[in-house]
């Protein structure tokens, strides 16, 4: 199986150097018109140029974009038949992979994932000499921005700190707050396809923020991710706001009534809204919101607002942030906010998939819920690395920490199998 949670993900090597043009080719049967965007990873060159290659090859008209973020090639899909985005997202430099988007932004459906397979299990189709496919290249930065501005206004000056870890943000978001009225201070703003930073937005990636946020006045501070699908932040008080409060943050100042959210989302948001929950992964969180719902996320951080697009929208998240940031006091706002005690940890496994198949895992990546009246513990393999991921609630940090421990004593019972 090619893809997992988010788009086709691995290890660079031959193997995805090969597949790249063929994915391209696969794609052109039936998408005439294609967006292709690429994050600052050294190997995302040679990987855009072998989708553009099989794309041309079979036929389709390309327009490259070069480095923009994830949800900048999944906004400007909507002009075109279709999005390519090569990333590896929140991982580490030595994975990539390829992100397919849809017109409306969102990820290939299971469905079509499924019809790309079966197209690569057969003879690549190529068109004829006289038929192949043109390419220009494209601003897609420009038109993605100005979207969000339309739709995002501080209503007075603040102070943000951005935090891009060298990633595809770079190119769009600390423009866009300006752009925006916010002054910035900016940190691993540079694309230089090497991470400062491990890329994944967690609080243990930032020591250096919370006091800088008190020596600068900052109102607030956002970072992102290596392709900025993702947006997490700082309050004004130096403070890592988690992923839960941040969904009941945004679900809060958009007023929505109908949020969708992962089966590892805090219980707390239930008290706000009515909710929906999905395996985890954006892509099922976009895929429910096709039927549901007028916001959705995850508390990895990945935002989806449906009224732009259907891909998890960093640096729309960002701005929204500020936004909020200059009407109400953040601090102040989360400290309201239900807490109730969550712990993730993830454990490093070769055979992830197969150990939560053996456990009765329908699908290893959606993964077993264990319910108590007072808590609960999710156990899953990630869908992009060899790891199996636990998270755990209770209504007190003992009821979290002892449904943490049921779920670390299933994943060694069958370990040691």
């Amino acid at each position: 199986m090619l893809f997992g949670s988010s788009g086709i993900r691995r290890r660079f090597d031959q193997t995805l150097v090969d597949l790249a043009p063929r994915v391209g080719a696969a794609m052109a049967q039936d998408r005439q018109t294609v967006l292709v965007g690429m994050d600052t990873r050294t190997t995302s060159r040679l990987l855009a140029d072998g989708v553009i290659a099989g794309l041309i090859s079979a036929g389709a008209a390309v327009d490259v974009c070069g480095v923009a973020p994830t949800p900048t090639i999944a906004y400007g899909a909507r002009t075109r038949d279709a999005g390519c985005m090569i990333t590896a997202s929140h991982n580490p430099e030595a994975y990539n992979g390829l992100k397919l988007f849809n017109p409306d932004g969102s990820s290939y459906t299971l469905a079509q994932q499924q019809g790309i397979e079966e197209l690569l299990e057969g003879e690549d189709q190529w068109a004829a000499w006289n038929e192949q496919g043109p390419l220009r290249q494209v601003d897609a930065i420009a038109v993605h921005t100005r979207a969000i501005l339309d739709q995002i206004t501080p209503t007075k000056e603040i102070t943000a700190i951005v935090d891009c870890g060298n990633g595809a943000g770079c190119t769009v978001t600390p423009d866009l707050l300006k752009q925006a009225g916010v002054k910035t201070i900016c940190l691993n703003c540079n694309p230089r396809g090497r991470f400062a930073r491990p890329s994944e937005p967690l609080r243990e990636s930032f020591p250096y923020l919370p006091d800088l946020i008190r020596k600068r006045g900052a109102t607030c501070a956002v970072m992102h991710d290596g392709d900025a699908d993702r947006m997490m932040a700082f309050d004004d008080k130096g403070r890592y706001i988690g992923g839960d409060h941040m969904l009941m943050l945004l679900t809060r100042y958009l007023g929505a009534a109908h949020v969708v959210t992962t089966s590892d989302a805090s219980m707390a948001i239930e008290e706000i809204a009515e909710v929906r929950r999905t395996p985890v992964g954006d892509s099922f969180v976009s895929e429910e919101l096709l039927r549901w719902g007028e916001f959705g996320g995850e508390p990895s951080g990945a935002w989806v607002f449906p009224d732009i697009s259907l891909c998890p929208d960093g640096p729309y998240a960002a701005a929204l942030l500020c936004e909020i940031a200059s009407e109400w006091t953040i601090s102040e706002v989360i400290d309201e906010m239900p807490d109730y005690p969550i712990l993730r940890e993830s454990v490093q496994v070769e055979d992830a998939r197969g150990i939560l198949t053996r456990l009765g895992a329908e699908n290893p990546t959606d993964g077993l819920r264990i319910e108590e009246e007072d808590g609960w513990c999710l156990v899953r393999a990630s869908g992009t690395e060899p790891k199996v991921r636990l998270t755990a609630e209770g209504t007190n940090l003992a009821g979290a920490k002892a449904m943490l421990v049921r779920g670390h004593d299933l994943l060694k019972k069958e370990r040691a199998a």
